[in-house]
Formats: structure tokens, C-alpha cells, sequence
């Protein structure tokens, strides 16, 4: 059978000789994985399959699904390895199978903006029901180690002139706010988890990701990278919905899945990390980034003109706890982030 959007081999060995030292606490063990089959998940699961092979681990991993079948269709290489195993369910109500999990990854929200602005009581439930479902089965399956994938949304506004946020940042989203669903809900998951916590018995740790890029980034929703790269695919031109003077970071998903796994491992106890990179640039000379992966005449349009005297809005996090207690880092550029994922995409999808 032919093997469908698997991940390049050189991104595995990346995540497996930055993680090499973490994978023995999964030896002869049991993982579950809320979010699995989204972003966060696809890479997760890659990288656990090539290590539990390369390493000769046999560890086993259950992955909840509300449609296993699909997910099985879409991602064969997966579905087929004797290491991976679903559980049919949605994350607010999925019965909790008769079998003991020592390590969980709750990913299963998707940061949808167009869920958060069209049902923000959907998404807030999700976050909110999901997670405590998830940490009531951690107590009954005897979980001692939880990951929790928050975000940089827990911080509300980022000041524009504070460069970087700092994990210590008090600030928080507008509570009377509607678009805030998203960031409120990742901030009483956060309080769930340290409500649940017992020291040394079950330890959650709390990764506050921001922004990313890389293979399965989903190309039509509403991240700036992934819009640009699917103009780009698209033969141009690159579209700017905004005015450009906005700041972000972008970090590759085999650096996020090497952090994630060692948050997951070595992480403080409701200790929070930032997830993400702290190289910063503004939109429009993102875009202009992107479009040197295409044809040297795509053009890039700006929807709207900058305000003059006006500050630009910042989304960039402060990774000085990540590097100096866990020591991770950013170890592939911007530019080598979006080759990689503009090549993955004209391999897999080449009529896009």
C-alpha cells in the first residue's frame, strides 16, 4: 500500500537526536492522545512511531478519534503500525477505556477562528468540558505525567512595546469580549490542571503555544504563513489581508514536537513554557519571505494601508525559560521552515 503524507525522514531524525534521552520513560509504556489527528497531532504521532521503531521501544499509543475510519483513510502509514490504536469518541464525553495510560497528551482543541467568532459557547465549552473529561480520566487510568497544549491566547493583547511575552506576563483577554472564547477557555484549562495536580503522583504540565509552520499546517484557515504558502502554490499573489506591520514568530513543527515531547518529560509541574520562536519580523516581510519560494514575478498585495504613529500589534514569545531549563532552542531558520513545507506540499499535493 502506498504510504500517504508521511514526514520527511531527516525532520524524524531531527525530533528523535534532540528527544533521544526522553523516549526511555515511554519504554514497554502506554500514551494517550487527545488531538491526535490535527497538527499538533500528526507530529506527534510521526515522531512517536519512528522512535518506538528506532529505538526498539514497544511502547503503545490510543488515539482518540471522533472518526477513526477517516483518519485511517487519510493517513494509512499510521493507521498500520502496530503501535498505534484508536478510541472512537468525542474529548467532552469519550468512555474512558479499562486500561492504565502512565503519560497523556490532551491536544484536541483546534485554535479555529471561525469556530471561536461564529459559536465562541462551542468552543469554550469544548476547551473547558474536554479538558476536566481528559483529567478525570488521567485520575482513573493512574496518568502521572499530563501535557496540556495551551497558547500564547492565556496573555490576552501583547503590548506593542513589550517585544517578547514573558511566561510571568499578567495581562489576560478582555473577559466581555466574545472573540476571546478561545484564550479564556485555554485559561481555565490551565486552572484545571492545577486543581488536579498532586505533587509528585500527577504532574501536568502546561506548553503555551504560539505560532507555527511546517508539513499538514492547514493552508486555509486563518494562519498568515500557511495563507501565503497556499497563494504561492497557487501561483500568487501572495495576499496580505491586513496592513503587514503586525509582528510574529513562526516555529518549525519538528522543533514544536522536540519541545513538546520534552515539556511533556521534563516539564515542571503547572509550570508554563512558551512554545514557539522568538526570531520576530512583521507580516508583510513574512510574505515577502514566502514569495522567494515561488516564481520570482508573484506578486504580494496589501489589503489595507498602515496607520501612521500607530504601534504595530505583537504575537512573540519570550523562550529564556524553555532554553535555560530545558535546554531547548530554535534550531531551524524561517526560511529553511518554509522550504521545507512549500516542498512537502508540491510532493503531496502538487496540483494545489
Amino acid at each position: 500500500m502506498k504510504m500517504a503524507n508521511y514526514l520527511p525522514a531527516p525532520d524524524l531524525d531531527h525530533i528523535l537526536n534532540h528527544t533521544r534521552d526522553v523516549w526511555e520513560n515511554l519504554r514497554g509504556e502506554r500514551i494517550f492522545i487527545t488531538g491526535g489527528t490535527g497538527f499538533f497531532g500528526r507530529w506527534l504521532l510521526e515522531s512517536f512511531v519512528w522512535a518506538n521503531q528506532k529505538l526498539s521501544l514497544g511502547a503503545k499509543a490510543l488515539i482518540l478519534s471522533r472518526n477513526p475510519q477517516a483518519f485511517i483513510q487519510k493517513a494509512p502509514n499510521l493507521a498500520l503500525d502496530p503501535s498505534i490504536m484508536f478510541l472512537q469518541g468525542n474529548v467532552v464525553d469519550f468512555n474512558f477505556p479499562d486500561e492504565k495510560f502512565p503519560f497523556i497528551i490532551h491536544a484536541a482543541t483546534e485554535a479555529n477562528a471561525k469556530l471561536n467568532d461564529e459559536n465562541p459557547l462551542i468552543m469554550l465549552d469544548t476547551i473547558v468540558d474536554g479538558t476536566r473529561h481528559v483529567l478525570d480520566f488521567s485520575q482513573e487510568c493512574g496518568a502521572r505525567r499530563f501535557l496540556l497544549t495551551s497558547s500564547g491566547a492565556v496573555y490576552g493583547p501583547q503590548p506593542p512595546d513589550l517585544s517578547h511575552v514573558p511566561e510571568t506576563f499578567l495581562g489576560s483577554p478582555d473577559p466581555l469580549d466574545m472573540r476571546s472564547a478561545y484564550g479564556q477557555g485555554k485559561r481555565i484549562a490551565e486552572h484545571l490542571c492545577a486543581l488536579y495536580s498532586k505533587p509528585g503522583i500527577f504532574e501536568p504540565s502546561i506548553a503555551r503555544c504560539f505560532a507555527f509552520v511546517g508539513p499538514y499546517l492547514p493552508p486555509d484557515q486563518h494562519f498568515a504563513i500557511g495563507n501565503f504558502i497556499s497563494d504561492g502554490l497557487n501561483g500568487g499573489p501572495i495576499i496580505i489581508r491586513g496592513d503587514g506591520t503586525p509582528y510574529r514568530s513562526y516555529l518549525y513543527a519538528a522543533d514544536l514536537a522536540i519541545w513538546l515531547w520534552t515539556i511533556l518529560f521534563k516539564g515542571q509541574s503547572c509550570r508554563p513554557y512558551n512554545v514557539g520562536s522568538d526570531f520576530d519580523l512583521p507580516i508583510m516581510e513574512l510574505a515577502n519571505v514566502v514569495k522567494k519560494n515561488f516564481n520570482s514575478g508573484t506578486a504580494i498585495q496589501l489589503k489595507s494601508k498602515p496607520k501612521i504613529g500607530q504601534l504595530p500589534l505583537r504575537y512573540v514569545p519570550l523562550i529564556d525559560r524553555c532554553r535555560s531549563e530545558l535546554e531547548l532552542d530554535v534550531w531551524i531558520s524561517l526560511e529553511k521552515a518554509i522550504a521545507n513545507t512549500v516542498l512537502w506540499y508540491r510532493r503531496f499535493f502538487p496540483n494545489e
